[in-house]
């Protein structure tokens, strides 16, 4: 039963559409399995609109909670065999501010994952991770996992964005598509992605203007 809890980093209206474009019957004639390992509260499975069938994993009971195809899981530790999905289709925390895991003691408005859920994130969550080693190497475990879930040929569609930090733009992307290549999937396609950013905080007015869907091939 849906408890009604909002996310602060859903998939945006653009990026779906991206997503439609991504899996539509001309690049897949045929239904496929798509798998979701950070699901979030399941925008995922708007592509069941479109004929495909959607599975996501979410830590989160409360946000695993608002679908019925997404099941309470780690993407460390998949509950699938090798090889069983057409696609991975996922978007992964970004290591920005949003991961800030400190109880606000004012009643500032702040779009982090523990202010939306009320409490603090859980323990093998990256929604307490901001960038940085910690960040990449459990990335990099999740990636690992995932791939091993997803089947010769198989799709892997990513979003990600950079964000501003200290002023400087930090190359969150760059290091995930970096790391798709040296985990061996071939590259496709990317978008750039004009989107609404969150325009609250120290960085407001420094905001890196797109998200970005690279589209990867599994060997």
């Amino acid at each position: 039963m849906s408890s009604g809890i909002k996310h602060p980093a859903k998939f945006s209206e653009s990026i779906v559409q991206v997503l439609f474009d991504a899996f539509s019957a001309e690049n897949f004639p045929d239904p496929i399995w798509i798998l979701d390992p950070f699901a979030g509260v399941g925008n995922i499975h708007q592509l069941r609109e479109i004929g495909h069938f959607t599975i996501g994993i979410e830590i989160e009971p409360e946000w695993a909670g608002e679908h019925e195809w997404t099941l309470r899981g780690d993407a460390h530790s998949l509950p699938f065999p090798d090889e069983s999905f057409d696609a991975i289709c996922t978007s992964p925390c970004y290591g920005n501010r949003m991961s800030d895991n400190f109880q606000a003691k004012d009643d500032s408005r702040r779009h982090t994952y523990r202010a939306y859920l009320g409490r603090e994130v859980d323990d093998n969550s990256a929604g307490k991770l901001q960038w940085g080693d910690k960040y990449k190497e459990f990335h990099a475990t999740a990636w690992r996992e995932a791939i091993r879930v997803l089947k010769p040929g198989g799709t892997f569609v990513l979003n990600t964005s950079n964000h501003i930090r200290a002023g400087e733009e930090q190359e969150v992307t760059q290091w995930h598509s970096l790391n798709m290549l040296y985990l061996g999937l071939a590259p496709v396609h990317t978008y750039e992605i004009d989107t609404p950013r969150n325009r609250h905080g120290a960085n407001a007015d420094a905001r890196v203007d797109h998200e970005t869907v690279t589209v990867w091939r599994k060997p």
